[in-house]
């Protein structure tokens, strides 16, 4: 009996050393809604990790003004509720760029790298204050200001080589560039939150997973200007490897780009990827593969969702495909990319297969049909559509009949027809117990349910369609 109280007292002890508070008042942080308190919030953070870990708490219903500071390992960032993080509106304060020697895509505000069993929580907020480093408000976006060689744009919350890293239940966002990009990650689980950025901010993704693995992103809602969550490899974090093991639940998604991206940027292997139960609404594109680079995509499914998507302006990528598979060599670096985007040495790139990808029970709206093209056929192959239904019907006054292959060395925005599946350059394609309807609205350019160019190996079963002007054209050209 002794042993046992003994042994409960003892785990009872550890429980409460690991719960220890460090509130961010404590530390000297005030919440005047004036004063940075970057150098209070890093000593809370400090002493937190260098005591073994604890809970660095910012208190409820107060607004902290901060410019950028470290995450460290074996902490809980707890934000009770109404508590507010937001990033200091004082450009000079973003120093440190997010891509190490490329300095012309954005800085650092919430920072960490190299850590282990880091938790961010609470129903408090992280607001990056995105509006206060744009330009003028246009119609569709804000400009952009100019900059010479550093863009002091800060993201959210960069982390690099972590692990065990736990983000649930927060409000994070209004963003100037990314939200939430991991650099490097293993062992991710991001559950519950609600990330919201303006849809006018350019380059404001919602979560970037950067040569990360095994991660699962459950029950949330996003709305990007840009990329709702995004699978890459960028050149400047080569050393981290492919990007792997990957599982996308139950998430709500809103873009005036891609609701859900994998590449551009992928110069190693993005493989075992999942996406089940998801709902795009609003959206320019829904689902993109964008492979631009020498590394492949493969062994992806999609399944159980629902896609709106229609046009919007050229500020924004994609021509509303509700699916997109692309692979085309990416076009040569312009001033800001400084051939950031090619291996090192080289002035023009390559780029890699995009194979084994399924869609499964998808119902699509749209203004524009799914669209499958390479820039040969062997480098897209194995693409199965089962059970997907697309609806499409003209619903604004901006012209279609174009598909984007931007970023690519060929021609950038290709104009055609508006078919329900355009496939381009390819081999071994699926179509199956799939079906495309026609709305109202029909202008000249909408022409076939499935067309199909330079296609090997095309196996149609149970599909049901017909072209959007039937005594014109055939429901199937091939």
């Amino acid at each position: 009996m002794k042993y046992l109280i003994f042994i409960t007292l003892f785990s009872l002890s550890i429980a409460a050393k690991a719960q220890k508070v460090y509130d961010i008042t404590a530390y000297g942080a005030k919440a005047d809604e004036k004063t940075n308190n970057a150098v209070a919030i890093q000593k809370a953070i400090d002493a937190c990790s260098k005591a073994g870990g604890g809970i660095v708490r910012v208190p409820a219903s107060s607004t902290f003004i901060t410019g950028p500071f470290n995450l460290k390992s074996n902490i809980d960032f707890h934000l009770e509720a109404g508590a507010v993080i937001k990033a200091s509106s004082d450009e000079n304060f973003y120093k440190k760029s997010v891509f190490r020697s490329n300095l012309g895509e954005g800085t650092i505000w919430i920072g960490a790298e190299n850590i282990e069993n880091l938790t961010i929580s609470g129903t408090g907020k992280i607001d990056g204050n995105g509006i206060s480093f744009m330009g003028k408000e246009l119609s569709d976006s804000y400009e952009l200001k100019p900059f010479k060689i550093a863009d002091p744009r800060p993201h959210v919350l960069t982390i690099v080589g972590g692990k065990n890293i736990r983000i649930h239940d927060l409000h994070i966002g209004n963003s100037a560039y990314w939200t939430i990009h991991l650099v490097g990650c293993n062992d991710v689980v991001i559950s519950g939150i609600s990330l919201i950025n303006s849809l006018k901010v350019r380059n404001s993704d919602g979560i970037d997973l950067d040569h990360s693995k095994n991660v699962r992103i459950s029950n949330c809602y996003i709305e990007s200007g840009d990329d709702c969550i995004c699978l890459k490899n960028r050149r400047e974090f080569e050393e981290f490897g492919s990007c792997e093991n990957i599982t996308v639940t139950n998430c709500t998604m809103t873009s005036r780009s891609c609701a859900i991206k994998i590449g551009s940027e992928n110069m190693d292997t993005i493989k075992q990827v999942l996406f089940n139960n998801c709902i795009i609404k609003n959206s320019n594109r829904g689902v993109g593969i964008q492979n631009r680079d020498e590394g492949t995509i493969s062994d992806v499914i999609f399944s159980n969702m629902i896609i709106e998507s229609h046009l919007f302006s050229d500020v924004w990528w994609g021509k509303a495909e509700p699916i997109y598979v692309t692979a085309y060599r990416r076009a040569k670096g312009n001033n800001k990319d400084a051939n950031w985007r090619f291996p090192k040495g080289s002035i023009e790139g390559k780029v890699g297969e995009v194979k084994n990808i399924t869609f499964s029970n998808i119902k699509c709206t749209s203004e524009n049909g799914i669209y499958v093209s390479g820039e040969s056929a062997d480098k897209i192959s194995n693409i199965r559509f089962d059970n997907v239904d697309l609806y499409i019907n003209k619903i604004t006054k901006l012209q279609g009949g174009i598909f984007d292959r931007r970023p690519s060395e060929v021609e950038g925005f290709v104009k055609g027809n508006t078919s329900g599946f355009y496939l381009d350059n390819a081999n071994n394609i699926t179509i199956k117990s799939s079906a495309v309807k026609w709305g109202k609205s029909l202008p000249d350019y909408f022409k076939y349910a499935i067309d199909a160019n330079h296609v090997e190996n095309l196996d149609i079963e149970g599909f049901n369609g017909n072209s959007a002007f039937p005594s014109r054209y055939n429901a199937i050209k091939k």
